[in-house]
């Protein structure tokens, strides 16, 4: 096992910044999680721990071993690439023995690094393929090749950029609840990175939140999700998006257009964005419950999604999503949504706006939207 410690990291590719100061603590065996979209710096920050980027400055330390000079084959860091690099003329178990043989793990016996492969090719579903060359296997076959050759290595740092972003949609789920279970990754520090946010969710002890080369938020899957430190990082989690509604600010209370309004920790006045998670509205029949914010409109478009269905409402021209498992609401319904007040998030209005705290029911207000 080994920690990683990134301090100040900062990376260059000529006269563009791809990171700007870094700083991250992995504790032994962590599962971190770096979140972010294309272009955030997420690729940049593995291969930097890797010892890949030459611009790359800062101190990296792994297991309390500082990395400044240090060859990338020395390091105990193993690293899975998002474009496979594979040997196209070695089988899939050539391509799986070569990290037994070089460098610092080159004194496997044949028999040793033979048992080693097939323990990694079957808890991957690939045992059956290791005759195979890589022109010969499926996107998801060779992605599977991939990331065992990482973990057949031993290592104090795994490195894993987006491994499973060539599976199939059924299969990427089957592996995201295997992975982290593989004996390999749960015993040895990893830093994983990631564009989608259920792969951080579901995998991440910790997730990291990477916006142009910055980690704008960094906390437990439960801390990021339930209080984003920003809009950008609101965005980045949940599918739909969060609502991100406009709102004028007077005397501490928010209105939302026409629709309702909301206690705000923001003074005097000004501007805010008001945050639901469309997954947090439910919809409710009867008289509305007093103690949750309640919100009056009409559906104008209802989209069947599986078990669950997304509804575009109209409160009183304010356009908000939701989505429920009440199937029976169709386009053109009046109907009534209710949100607990501590999952509604009030931010700035600057974009990405910083999150000023949840709203709360506005003493002597109404709360309702279109009546």
């Amino acid at each position: 096992m080994g920690s990683l410690s990134i301090q100040g990291l900062t990376a260059r590719y000529g006269r563009t910044v791809a990171l700007h100061g870094i700083d991250l603590e992995l504790a032994d065996a962590e599962f971190f999680v770096v979140l972010g979209p294309s272009g955030a710096g997420k690729t940049t920050t593995l291969k930097s721990v890797a010892g890949l980027v030459d611009g790359a400055r800062g101190e990296i330390r792994i297991a309390g071993r500082d990395m400044t000079g240090v060859e990338p084959y020395e390091r105990g860091v193993a690293m899975a690439f998002e474009s496979y690099a594979l040997y196209p003329q070695k089988t899939v178990e050539q391509n799986l023995a070569s990290p037994l043989r070089s460098g610092r793990n080159g004194t496997w016996t044949p028999a040793e690094a033979a048992e080693r492969i097939k323990a990694v090719t079957t808890t991957l579903g690939i045992d059956h393929l290791l005759a195979r060359f890589p022109r010969e296997l499926s996107n998801g076959q060779r992605q599977r090749t991939a990331l065992g050759r990482v973990l057949v290595r031993p290592a104090e740092v795994y490195l894993l950029d987006e491994p499973l972003s060539h599976l199939d949609a059924k299969l990427r789920a089957a592996m995201r609840a295997e992975l982290k279970q593989l004996g390999e990754l749960s015993g040895t520090t990893t830093l994983y990175v990631t564009h989608d946010y259920q792969e951080a969710l579901a995998l991440g002890d910790r997730i990291g939140v990477l916006r142009e080369g910055r980690l704008v938020q960094v906390g437990t899957p439960a801390q990021v999700w339930a209080e984003p430190v920003d809009t950008f990082v609101a965005r980045a989690l949940g599918q739909p998006e969060m609502n991100l509604l406009d709102a004028e600010v007077d005397g501490g209370v928010a209105r939302v257009g026409k629709g309702f309004t909301v206690g705000t920790p923001a003074a005097g006045g000004g501007r805010v964005r008001v945050g639901i998670r469309p997954r947090d509205l439910e919809v409710v029949e009867g008289p509305p419950p007093a103690d949750r914010l309640v919100l009056r409109g009409r559906v104008v478009l209802s989209e069947r999604l599986g078990r669950s269905v997304e509804l575009s409402v109209d409160v009183a021209g304010v356009p908000v999503i939701a989505v429920t498992a009440d199937h029976r609401v169709h386009e053109g319904d009046e109907i009534t949504l209710a949100v607990d007040w501590g999952r509604v998030h009030v931010f700035g209005a600057d974009d990405p706006g910083a999150r000023l705290g949840a709203a709360h029911r506005p003493e002597g207000a109404l709360t309702g939207g279109a009546r």
